[in-house]
């Protein structure tokens, strides 16, 4: 995003509002229903789901971390991945009007504990 937008969402200056919470209460919501937007997801009774922001002048824009947990015998990282998809959408629908040309990338699983398939983290094999 432009260096503009991420001024104005960081001074809360966008007229739909507060930008960070209600991309952060879009994530929780998203990951909850996940097996309703991904065909043949599971469903998942989850305890926690966390949506963590970072507003990067470097980018510039925000960085967006996620993590679900459930005590269930299958992983969550479907819904943790939704959930990042969700907030990067809400963020991108509540600054367009000032900035189209933002981009989301690098949206990924960095790493999972737990699930039939055990843990795993992003480049450690």
């Amino acid at each position: 995003m432009s260096p503009n937008t991420l001024g104005a969402i960081r001074k809360n200056q966008l007229q739909k509002g507060d930008v960070i919470a209600v991309a952060r209460v879009a994530g929780v919501m998203a990951a909850k229903r996940t097996p309703e937007i991904v065909p043949l997801c599971h469903s998942v009774n989850l305890h926690d789901v966390g949506v963590e922001f970072v507003l990067d002048d470097t980018l510039p824009g925000i960085r967006v971390q996620t993590s679900a947990r459930s005590s269930g015998k299958t992983g969550v990282e479907m819904e943790a991945l939704t959930a990042a998809v969700a907030a990067l959408l809400t963020i991108y629908d509540m600054a367009k009007a000032i900035d189209r040309e933002m981009t989301i990338v690098e949206v990924m699983l960095l790493e999972k504990s737990g699930g039939r398939s055990g843990d795993w983290v992003r480049g450690v094999e």
